[in-house]
């Protein structure tokens, strides 16, 4: 060592914390700390006391980043733009801010965490990190000992922090207040600080009543079962925006009373049950106008996922077309549907082709009819309400799509029922069954996450079983099976579509045969058989709907 250096010094830079590691040339005014492990000076802002034990004027050197903060004004403490001390409003004393050893100076304040790494916070806010900080301990921990109190509260904040520690701790009681060190700490904090947080008996968590801190709350009580309790702030926002109103009083109230957390979806109490049953809908739904079905399943549903499922040839489609007119024409809900094995054309067709009571579904029996007027009034009549709405999708997008879809209908355009068939094409690749699976899965969360009702087409095969996926039926709240003798010699007995109810079926009526339908080829629609007498239709060989 050089005659011109002083060894074993304290380090200038508040963050290290070495009281004899740092060492001084006084002819160069230049030194180095061998605990930190950097070099003075530097670009960082430093206390008043640096410049005085270690100058640097007679270099006629001053860094940068300490001319910008004003470090050596006769104020340490941050200015707001009203040129006011920004600490002294915030209403934390110097006594606080010493215990938690907080460093202030210029327009920064460090937060040293137990491990001398350092989060910076530049006024108003923002923040920065320093000496290596990864954000994975409690600010604070280090000053209040392992099971030290039978009470322990933790914020989301250094300031509110120091703010509920200055308000809880009086009479020469310490309270042990520690923050996170933000809204959404990692993994690595809950494995570091676990064993310390589990020494207290109660731990009391004062956070925004926002979504970050519910989430933090459900963790925390996950981690901590039956210690966590959550203080209900009112009107204020965090523990120091009590201090700064001079509500000490009250936050001490709000302490005492926190609740032991409970996640909403949580019930317990007589209370929870009576608010569930006052505020809980019933089924909502609109009737298929097939008295056995309805005296089943009620009608379609809103809010689940419902599966019509038959084999090839059987009128599934057409099964869905009757459901779609019921929802028009004998409710007041919102429906989006898509057809992918026809045209957008013959699916509104179809759909004029019920109201006018005719076959329309295609423009050359319009023309050859003469209806043209008539087609497009009904279109007119049929639309003019906006509750319904055809969509498209491309199975080459993959089904993420078709569910943002979804999403997007029911926030855009109200929808409360998307109709879509089939479900088997709606997927493509080797791992049908798989993704199928897992459609069917999602589909049914997401009719109940968001309140649509989602109804399906599923195919079988000629055993009955569904094709690529079982899954897809059950999944499914309410399953609906379709047969047809469509090799029947008798026409009638060809025309009528029998409906069974199947394993699945959520209101719980019962399940089995549930009616059926009989195609009217003069109107071109399916209507409910109206019971064991003959239907009403012309004996005439014609081609059975499919």
């Amino acid at each position: 060592m050089s005659k011109d250096e002083v060894a074993h010094q304290e380090c200038p830079y508040p963050s290290c914390g070495s009281s004899d590691a740092f060492c001084y040339n006084v002819v160069k005014m230049t030194g180095h700390c061998k605990s930190c492990d950097r070099g003075y000076p530097s670009k960082e802002p430093m206390f008043d006391w640096a410049k005085d034990n270690y100058p640097l004027e007679d270099k006629g050197f001053v860094p940068k980043a300490i001319e910008e903060v004003d470090v050596f004004e006769v104020f340490d403490e941050p200015k707001t733009k009203e040129g006011g001390s920004y600490v002294a409003t915030r209403g934390i004393t110097a006594g606080t801010r010493e215990f938690y050893k907080v460093k202030t100076y210029g327009d920064r304040q460090e937060y040293v965490y137990p491990s001398g790494s350092i989060k910076v916070r530049k006024m108003p806010k923002e923040f920065y990190a320093k000496n290596g900080f990864k954000g994975d301990e409690l600010f604070g921990q280090n000053l209040f000992s392992v099971g030290s109190s039978k009470i322990v509260t933790v914020t989301e904040g250094e300031e509110d922090a120091m703010a509920a520690y200055q308000m809880l701790s009086s009479g020469g009681y310490t309270n042990p207040v520690v923050s996170l060190p933000g809204a959404t700490p990692n993994g690595k904090l809950w494995e570091k600080c676990k064993p310390w947080l589990d020494s207290f008996e109660k731990i009391i968590l004062s956070a925004d009543n926002d979504k970050a801190g519910q989430a933090l709350a459900e963790r925390m009580s996950l981690m901590f079962p039956s210690k966590v309790f959550v203080m209900d702030h009112g009107q204020f926002k965090d523990a120091n925006d009590f201090l700064i109103n001079n509500k000490s009083k009250d936050f001490k109230g709000a302490w005492w009373a926190a609740k032991k957390f409970r996640p909403d979806d949580v019930l317990i109490d007589a209370d929870d049950y009576l608010n569930l049953y006052d505020n809980s809908p019933d089924f909502e739904y609109f009737p298929t106008g097939v008295a056995q079905l309805d005296e089943k399943i009620l009608g379609i549903c809103k809010g689940y996922f419902t599966v019509i499922q038959a084999p090839t040839g059987v009128g599934k489609t057409e099964v869905m077309r009757y459901l779609e007119y019921q929802c028009l024409t004998t409710s007041n809900y919102t429906f989006a549907f898509m057809h992918l094995e026809e045209s957008k054309i013959r699916s509104v067709l179809g759909l004029v082709s019920y109201q006018l009571d005719d076959n329309l579904t295609l423009k050359k029996f319009v023309d050859d009819k003469g209806r043209e007027d008539d087609v497009r009034e009904s279109i007119k009549s049929l639309t003019e309400s906006e509750r319904m709405v055809q969509f498209s999708y491309k199975p080459e997008d993959g089904y993420e799509t078709l569910l943002d879809k979804i999403k997007y209908l029911v926030a855009a355009y109200g929808v409360d029922y998307v109709f879509f068939e089939p479900i088997q094409d709606l997927v493509t690749g080797t791992d049908k069954e798989g993704q199928l699976a897992d459609l069917s899965s999602r589909l049914g969360t997401m009719a109940s996450d968001i309140g649509v009702g989602i109804i399906t087409i599923a195919h079988q095969n000629k055993d009955g079983d569904t094709m690529y996926a079982s899954m897809i039926g059950k999944k499914a709240a309410f399953e609906i099976v379709l047969d047809r003798d469509q090799d029947a010699e008798d026409l009638t007995e060809r025309n009528r579509t029998y409906i069974k109810v199947g394993r699945k079926n959520r209101v719980g009526l019962g399940n089995g045969p549930a009616g059926s339908f009989y195609f009217d080829h003069s109107s071109y629609k399916l209507k409910p058989w109206v019971g064991p007498q003959e239907p009403k239709t012309e004996k005439k060989e014609g081609i059975p709907f499919g």
